[in-house]
């Protein structure tokens, strides 16, 4: 009975070793990878059903949360990203590393970091915005540049999130300004990852809320994007 009780425990204790060390493995790779897409600090966790030593084993991950630290999200500063990945299978098969059944995101972007983005991709025309603020009630965000303000309501068009001028106080004709906006949301919607799409969007008082969501979504090998080479 010792004896079957020593091995027991010895069993126990190297599964439970296994278990620490197959997320410490894996909570590296998959914060490096999610790092390198979002260009910005992350922490990543992992479901605990089944046990993550079988997930780890098979490949096989019921659900994983990423949040990042909310710096930027590539080329939107002040943006932080939640992300909720279901049934995530990585099994490599040619050009993919495998398969992700539903991604779900929240990006929350703050209207200073929305100021900064404006005045980062648009020279000229963005370093004349001195401050950006919202009106949650008319669902708009207001642009201001000395006495001359521009007002864009956030809307989805097509799975993108876009910026549609509503009015121009100022010299610069509505549509110049329009195009200027049009160039930077295609920027930041072409550059998402694994067939994100744009659900809706909320503006608050903080600055603006989108939902972004994909369905079996292929997860690219580090040829189409070396981001994901560590998998």
């Amino acid at each position: 009975m010792l004896i079957g009780i020593i091995v027991l425990a010895l069993v126990a204790g190297g599964l439970a070793g296994g278990e620490l060390f197959a997320r410490h493995r894996a909570d590296s790779i998959l914060v490096a990878v999610a790092e390198c897409v979002v260009e910005d600090g992350a922490s990543v966790s992992f479901g605990v059903n089944p046990p993550f030593l079988w997930q780890y084993f098979t490949g096989d991950y019921t659900n994983i949360s990423v949040t990042t630290d909310g710096d930027r999200v590539q080329s939107a500063d002040g943006m932080t990203a939640e992300v909720t990945l279901v049934d995530v299978r990585l099994h490599e098969s040619g050009d993919s590393k495998g398969t992700i059944g539903s991604l779900d995101a929240t990006l929350s972007w703050k209207s200073a970091g929305i100021k900064d983005t404006v005045a980062e991709n648009l020279p000229g025309v963005g370093n004349l915005v001195t401050g950006v603020r919202t009106d949650p009630a008319a669902g708009t965000v207001i642009l201001e540049a000395g006495d001359n303000n521009v007002t864009a309501k956030p809307v989805v068009t097509d799975g993108d999130l876009n910026l549609e001028v509503l009015e121009v106080t100022g010299p610069l004709p509505k549509d110049a300004v329009q195009s200027a906006l049009d160039g930077l949301t295609k920027k930041l919607n072409d550059n998402y990852p694994l067939g994100i799409r744009a659900e809706s969007v909320e503006v608050t008082g903080a600055g603006v809320v989108g939902k972004f969501s994909s369905q079996n979504a292929s997860i690219p090998n580090e040829d189409a994007n070396p981001c994901f080479a560590g998998l």
